[in-house]
């Protein structure tokens, strides 16, 4: 007798073993040893373990094939995995953003034109020195000529960068010493980044300074170390009634004495010989003094003069 539902019920009593004696291992496991009747014990779970038999555990019975093949388990949800994050390309060294550094070497000689043709100074790129005492109309005509160029152009004054300096700032007109030197040179330096920062974003850009051809390591070689080869050096040299005239009508700290005008002037006759160019604009407003540096910057182009 079973009951519609649930598991088979146990078998009867039998001799020797009590009414409950491994009923519950017996009906499900294959290691219990039914006593003799008219029925066997219904068939053994299949993977359960039965009571240990004297020399250990029986052997587990094979599982009876299955009717069916039962539905296959979904795979497990696809876990998104992170990108992988880049590691962050370290900004070029020749960079700061869009603006590009000024390159370790020298700036080189403008490239001449061809032998059909003429340098057009105006739509080149171009380091320019202008050379010239006291009063010659340097950074009159560095400012003028910057503005009236076709191409992005800079002017960079010795005398701006020295003065800023503010404490500490060491006059020459009080009178010529290690500090004022050492001032000097550092603003000679610092013009002379600024320059090559310039050119290497295609900017060019006209330096005035007062450079004396009797100091060639000091003036026109540091000059050439801070740039390069590639600097164009004008003198602008007017004569010496003129330049007493101009510095007249200074004010403030770049007003020399007479003498020291005429004596700077003098020390700046040694550019005659050189064989750079010399502009002598005794007689020239600023603008043509402007175009006749052009003309000789064209000149230079083609034929650079040796310094």
């Amino acid at each position: 007798m079973q009951h519609g539902v649930g598991s088979p019920l146990p078998p009867p009593p039998q001799p020797g073993h009590g009414p409950a004696a491994g009923w519950s291992q017996a009906g499900h496991h294959p290691g219990a040893h039914p006593g003799p009747g008219p029925a066997g014990p219904p068939p053994p779970a299949p993977g359960f373990a039965g009571p240990p038999g004297p020399s250990g555990p029986a052997p587990h019975a094979p599982a009876p094939p299955a009717p069916h093949q039962p539905a296959p388990h979904a795979p497990p949800p696809v876990v998104p995995q992170p990108a992988p994050q880049q590691s962050p390309q370290p900004p070029s060294r020749d960079t700061t953003g869009h603006v590009q550094l000024p390159p370790g070497g020298p700036v080189a000689m403008p490239s001449p034109p061809p032998a059909a043709g003429t340098a057009d100074a105006t739509a080149t790129t171009l380091a320019v020195l202008l050379i010239g005492p006291a009063g010659a109309g340097k950074t009159s005509v560095a400012k003028y000529w910057a503005d009236q160029r076709r191409v992005p152009t800079a002017h960079i004054s010795l005398d701006d960068v020295r003065e800023w300096v503010r404490s500490g700032f060491a006059d020459p007109q009080s009178g010529w010493n290690d500090h004022s030197e050492a001032q000097y040179r550092l603003a000679r330096r610092t013009c002379g980044f600024a320059a090559r920062n310039f050119l290497a974003n295609g900017i060019s850009c006209i330096l005035d300074d007062a450079v004396f051809p009797d100091r060639p390591v000091v003036g026109l070689g540091g000059w050439k170390r801070h740039v390069g080869p590639g600097l164009l050096p004008v003198v602008l040299l007017p004569g010496l009634e003129i330049v007493l005239e101009r510095n007249a009508e200074r004010s403030g700290n770049r007003r020399l004495t007479d003498e020291e005008v005429a004596r700077i002037h003098g020390r700046m006759a040694g550019w005659y010989g050189s064989g750079l160019p010399i502009i002598d604009n005794s007689q020239m407003d600023v603008p043509t003094t402007a175009r006749v540096l052009d003309d000789v910057l064209a000149r230079s182009i083609a034929s650079p003069p040796q310094w």
